[in-house]
């Protein structure tokens, strides 16, 4: 189980915006919003949820919880030590140059 305030501080230590989080899981922008937007554990499709968390430990998040080890307990999430940056698809470049025409 995963809540939101563990997927938006994921997200912080990954230094990714929604839409990065939403190609690394695979998964839509407003599916990635309305997880983030959840009162506490997140709740919705089991496939969706596999591919997030599966995608945060790809990237090096380790999700813990409220019963794992630690002197004030709750939940969190930590980077894994060897940790390589999540690939992410880079967006085309926007060009400057007007359309040429086509007769």
């Amino acid at each position: 189980m995963i809540s939101a305030n563990q997927l938006r501080a994921a997200r912080a230590l990954l230094n990714i915006d929604q839409r990065q989080m939403a190609e690394l899981a695979d998964l839509s922008v407003p599916t990635i919003q309305r997880m983030e937007a959840s009162d506490g554990v997140i709740r919705g499709n089991v496939d969706s949820l596999m591919k997030l968390v599966s995608a945060l430990d790809n990237a090096g998040i380790e999700l813990i919880s409220p019963d794992g080890q630690s002197l004030a307990g709750g939940r969190g999430v930590r980077l894994k030590e060897q940790v390589t940056k999540p690939k992410i698809k880079q967006p085309k470049p926007f060009s400057s140059r007007p359309l040429e025409r086509t007769r």
